[in-house]
């Protein structure tokens, strides 16, 4: 969408992504090799009382999500912050997520382009909030 296409208040929903073993363990062999998402024994008997997803995967998931609403599409050209980052809930294995995104702020930029500020709310099937974030983007105007 070109810049001129959003506005503020205007909201999308995702499709969803189901939180597996496999993918959890994955992504943190990979990226965040902490026991409460790696060591099935460890995690049970802490703090969430068994294995849960990185943050930072869920993070990734929310922008997958979004990503994949096709919104940006060919217009969006980089990303330039992200605020108000929050790890609301634990996501366990077998949580299906999908993210809310709601359109905050539309700001034109010189050259042809803006900024696009969004609110990620991430829910899991149980319309539990897990994440939240605002994301800005710059945009083709």
């Amino acid at each position: 969408m070109k810049l001129n296409e959003f506005y503020i208040g205007q909201t999308f929903e995702t499709g969803t992504l189901t939180m597996t073993d496999d993918n959890i363990h994955a992504f943190a062999t990979e990226y965040d090799p902490q026991y409460m998402h790696l060591d099935a024994e460890k995690a049970s008997a802490g703090r969430f009382g068994g294995i849960i997803a990185s943050g930072i995967q869920t993070l990734a998931v929310s922008f997958k999500l979004w990503v994949e609403t096709g919104s940006y599409g060919e217009d969006v050209i980089a990303g330039t912050a992200m605020n108000n980052v929050k790890f609301i809930r634990p996501v366990r294995p077998g949580d299906v997520l999908h993210t809310v995104v709601k359109v905050l702020d539309v700001q034109p930029k010189r050259r042809e382009t803006g900024i696009v500020t969004v609110l990620l709310s991430t829910f899991n099937e149980r319309k539990e909030q897990v994440f939240a974030a605002e994301l800005s983007a710059l945009v083709q105007a």
